[in-house]
């Protein structure tokens, strides 16, 4: 298994062990002893104190399974139900320093494998331009929440994959429904009386233009989701402008969304 260089690790320690937004010295504690690390510094600063647990680590085991583990725990979402506000902010921070390792944590808690980002400086950049490119063509602001450095690492595949995810978190949010994928659309969406809908459903006109909607989530949930259960997205090689034009999309699919209404069932 790789490991980390000194820079990583140095730069994981600094995240986790951030002033305002890091983790406290007793989280530490329990983490590093749930996951069988040895707290060598406790009475040293927080960064330095993760920093030398993390090296210790590392160099008695020659890999870096226990260090990742550490740092899963330390990102699940559960773990910050007392300061929810403090774990987008930590979130963020630590995908900045495991980018340069290839990886990152996920909305969900999840490390992920993503391509490497050569500087910082390449990923933020790309999370401007787009964000600017995005601006300017007026797409809805839960689209512009993905236009983050961590998420566009990966060749801007990732943003348009979470992007299209938030898709279905609307509609389950609005719906009250668990389910995911066509399903979710089926449910939501389809039938004579849908749970959601986008015009009045008068009209043959209009009840096709419902039809069509239904589709199109279909279609985006197609393309943007089964492929990851089958490849890398990594192999996906998306460019700045198949990511703009395809945001836009998912942006009209909000603007829609926000504007159904619930018809009366019987």
């Amino acid at each position: 298994m790789p490991t980390f260089t000194q820079s990583q690790l140095q730069a994981l320690a600094d995240a986790l062990g951030d002033t305002t937004l890091g983790l406290t010295g007793s989280e530490i504690g329990h983490l590093l002893q749930t996951c069988r690390m040895s707290d060598s510094s406790p009475t040293l600063t927080k960064r330095h104190r993760i920093y030398n647990a993390f090296v210790e680590e590392q160099n008695t085991r020659q890999d870096r399974t226990h260090i990742l583990a550490f740092v899963r725990k330390a990102l699940k979402p559960e773990f910050h139900l007392r300061s929810p506000e403090r774990f987008e902010p930590l979130r963020l921070k630590v995908n900045a320093a495991l980018l340069f390792a290839g990886l990152a944590i996920d909305e969900a808690g999840r490390l992920d494998e993503v391509a490497r980002a050569a500087t910082l400086s390449e990923a933020r950049r790309r999370a401007q331009e787009l964000r600017a490119d995005l601006a300017k063509r007026g797409v809805h602001p839960d689209v512009l929440r993905f236009c983050r450095e961590e998420l566009l690492a990966d060749n801007y595949f990732h943003a348009v994959l979470e992007a299209v995810k938030s898709v279905a978190e609307k509609i389950r949010a609005m719906t009250g429904l668990t389910d995911d994928g066509t399903t979710l659309v089926d449910r939501a969406l389809a039938g004579d009386v849908p749970m959601l809908a986008i015009n009045a459903l008068r009209t043959d006109s209009e009840k096709s233009e419902q039809r069509g909607f239904a589709n199109l989530i279909r279609g985006a949930f197609g393309m943007f989701r089964n492929p990851t259960a089958h490849a890398p997205r990594i192999q996906w090689d998306m460019n700045k402008d198949d990511a703009e034009d395809l945001l836009s999309l998912v942006s009209l699919i909000h603007r829609r969304l926000d504007s159904a209404s619930r018809p009366l069932r019987p």
